[in-house]
């Protein structure tokens, strides 16, 4: 992976969203990880929402922030997991435009080097959301820092070669 330094980097907005029955703003480990990594790599974290385990309302969050013209792109922490409550999959597959099968694959072989065959048990994935990215990762904060640092850092940034996210996403409501 290389990042090509004779391009300027573009920076753009993301909304943070976690999804938990449990979790508070002063545990939430997670979510504030991910805020971190995303202003100190020179994006912004315009917004950041504790919301519950419910696919109802999960929808609705994304769905209302995938519609504000200001957000590029949405990362979501739990939910992902294989018990009852956990819906965030369903959730977003339900209002995707675009699955992009191969961040959960990525995800799931990033995982795997560092927990082994407990991967299995992770349902992260990406889509395409209008012209939103979202990318919903597991709730613990160790995943979440293998997910921005591992894979997220590099395709949310225009300088990455080949490759990346934000290079096309002019291109994204093209009919």
């Amino acid at each position: 992976m290389a990042i090509d330094t004779s391009l300027e980097f573009v920076s753009i907005n993301i909304a943070v969203l976690t999804i938990s029955d449990t979790r508070t703003e002063d545990t939430d480990t997670s979510g504030a990880l991910l805020k971190e990594r995303i202003n100190s790599a020179g994006h912004h974290c315009i917004e950041k929402k504790i919301i519950p385990d419910d696919i109802k309302i999960i929808k609705e969050t994304i769905k209302t922030l995938s519609n504000k013209t200001e957000i590029d792109c949405i990362i979501t922490t739990g939910g992902t997991g294989l018990t009852g409550r956990d819906t965030t999959p369903e959730a977003v597959s339900d209002l995707a435009n675009k699955m992009i099968e191969g961040f959960g694959e990525l995800f799931r072989q990033v995982s795997f080097s560092k927990i082994g065959t407990s991967a299995i048990q992770s349902r992260a994935l990406a889509a395409l959301i209008n012209t939103t990215y979202v990318f919903c990762l597991p709730g613990s904060k160790s995943a979440c820092k293998d997910g921005w640092d591992e894979i997220l850092q590099y395709q949310l940034d225009i300088r990455h070669r080949p490759c990346n996210f934000v290079e096309i996403m002019p291109r994204l409501s093209e009919k």
